[in-house]
């Protein structure tokens, strides 16, 4: 039987390590944890959401694909219902502000023993500076493309004694990688551009600056109407 199964779920199953035991937050549907337990990758699975109705759908689905036994459900506002006998936390399809709500309320993941894979979809420099700024040091970023739209997986572990970013890595870290990173980048840069040219924002024309001192790749930004 087929798992309907995204682009960007995938993307972050890769950087699940085999035998680990994930905690996907915000689960919906359940198939990111269902693909890591049929594949072979994960041997475990919490599953959790803030509503019960997309729980529910997980619920059913592990019993169709016969993983129930290897499944646990809590129903959870992020991470603070769940048991923390998990190695790697899964995150995906929530926005910057979602997801700082989630660690800000879970601060016991501040320790190197927790890996974090967390796949934003918006506000995503937001995230890197709250994760910078937290003790989080974000060590691989994915870009991927998924239909139209550009996203990103990183992968993030607590490491307080790693250099914070700057203002202008929170929009491009060094460690993106992929072979959409090109196209993110003028994406990322056509998007400052816009901003600044409608708003007297020196914070960001600064960043603007710098980023194109980086002599970055720019031959997608003509695409960027594709975004």
């Amino acid at each position: 039987m087929k798992l309907p199964i995204s682009d960007r779920l995938l993307a972050c199953a890769r950087f699940v390590r085999p035998g680990d035991r994930i905690a996907d937050v915000g689960c919906d549907h359940g198939y990111l944890s269902i693909h890591l337990l049929q594949e072979g990758i994960a041997v475990s699975a919490i599953c959790s959401d803030v509503r019960q109705q997309p729980l529910q759908s997980a619920v059913r689905n592990a019993e169709k694909y016969g993983l129930s036994s290897k499944m646990e459900f809590y129903l959870s506002d992020g991470a603070q219902n769940i048991p923390r006998d998990f190695d790697t936390l899964v995150c995906a399809g929530m926005g910057a502000d979602t997801m700082v709500s989630i660690l800000e309320a879970a601060p016991w993941l501040k320790d190197s023993r927790y890996r974090l894979i967390l796949q934003c979809q918006s506000k995503t420099p937001m995230l890197r500076k709250y994760l910078s700024d937290n003790g989080y040091a974000i060590t691989k970023e994915l870009v991927l493309r998924d239909g139209r739209f550009l996203y990103t997986v990183m992968e993030v572990i607590f490491d307080p004694n790693a250099p914070r970013l700057t203002p202008a890595g929170c929009y491009l870290p060094e460690v993106l990688q992929g072979d959409e990173a090109d196209a993110y980048r003028a994406w990322v840069i056509g998007g400052l551009k816009i901003t600044t040219a409608h708003q007297n924002d020196p914070e960001k024309e600064k960043i603007l600056q710098e980023l194109e001192a980086l002599a970055l790749p720019l031959g997608e930004l003509a695409k960027i109407s594709d975004f």
